[in-house]
């Protein structure tokens, strides 16, 4: 099977979508030129014109109301934020409106619309373009909110995203972009709420978000010279959250580390933490540990960046904070 970068990956969905249903289009800024959005709509507009790929007025709280308005009349938008952090200006019409519509309506009209939002560190961008807030749009009624962590999981969600009636967050991480993966040419989903097994392993499971993923990948393989078997378990969404996935790791290895790409204060990892905690507590053999940013703003200083954001070295220090070798081979 081929071998597609992530951000090639999402451009497929894109493009094999918007041929399989004219009411797909695109829109957003910057998503009318080939370079534009880190090269991802390369092509589209040339391909499918003006009418299905073009640019908007900067006005984030506008732009989001037109894709809504058009979900509402039967279309299926696809709007590109370059950045997370300012889709805050249109939190009213996502929280307030999109998510809520189908409810109010009782059904009879929802919004089949799908917001792509980019998240990330990198290039020294600081406080107002790295933040992650996967878990304040989860947080609302009515919102789906997605995390592809590779190229093979992009083009499936998306599609799945794409056709499905609910407003969907669909986050990618700039970290990601250039990731290849074997990925199928033809179309295929993968369900909403459903999440995967990285890694098997017996003594410790570590649940991991997007690039996080990469991160726990290298710590399990690291851990594994010293004895420990590490599971790592993909929820690929921050809501529908896959429960079981989690809680048949856990009842296995008894160890839980939660790795997230945003703040750990309110965040998801504090969310699946509670969860385990009330539900599961009797299958645990240590504290649950999370893995996540600080409660200070995102830094500017590419220094301050490598201390600011967790990495491998980070996910093997809380495992080792849990469990030591010699007390798997008393286990075993």
């Amino acid at each position: 099977m081929r071998k597609i970068s992530y951000n090639d990956a999402i451009r497929e969905a894109t493009k094999q979508s918007m041929e399989e249903d004219d009411s797909v289009f695109v829109y957003g800024e910057g998503v009318d030129f080939a370079t534009g959005v880190f090269g991802i709509a390369l092509d589209l507009a040339k391909n499918f014109g003006d009418e299905r790929v073009f640019d908007m007025p900067m006005s984030e709280n506008a732009m989001t109301g037109v894709g809504i308005g058009a979900a509402i009349a039967g279309m299926r938008p696809i709007m590109v934020h370059q950045r997370i952090d300012f889709m805050l200006l249109a939190l009213d019409q996502i929280a307030n409106h999109a998510a809520k519509a189908c409810y109010m309506w009782g059904g009879e009209s929802c919004v089949p619309f799908v917001t792509r939002a980019i998240v990330g560190r990198g290039w020294g961008q600081g406080a107002q373009h790295s933040q992650s807030f996967h878990s304040i749009f989860a947080h609302f009624p009515g919102l789906k909110v997605v995390l592809p962590s590779n190229a093979y999981d992009a083009k499936g969600l998306l599609i799945q995203s794409i056709r499905d009636n609910n407003p969907i967050i669909f986050v990618e991480h700039k970290f990601l972009f250039n990731q290849e993966e074997e990925v199928p040419e033809e179309m295929y989903t993968i369900p909403l709420g459903k999440g995967r097994v990285v890694r098997e392993g017996n003594d410790i499971t570590v649940v991991a978000y997007s690039q996080m993923i990469l991160e726990a990948e290298k710590a399990a393989e690291e851990l594994s010279h010293n004895g420990i078997d590490v599971e790592i378990i993909d929820p690929r969404t921050s809501y529908p959250l896959d429960e079981k996935i989690i809680a048949d790791s856990v009842k296995k290895t008894g160890r839980l580390v939660i790795a997230d790409i945003d703040w750990l204060y309110c965040g998801i990892s504090a969310e699946i933490s509670a969860l385990i905690s009330d539900k599961y507590f009797d299958y645990l053999k240590a504290p649950i540990k999370r893995v996540g940013l600080p409660h200070t703003t995102h830094p500017c200083s590419y220094s301050l960046e490598d201390v600011f954001y967790p990495d491998k070295d980070t996910i093997i220090t809380s495992v080792n904070e849990i469990i030591k070798p010699q007390v798997v081979e008393n286990e075993r």
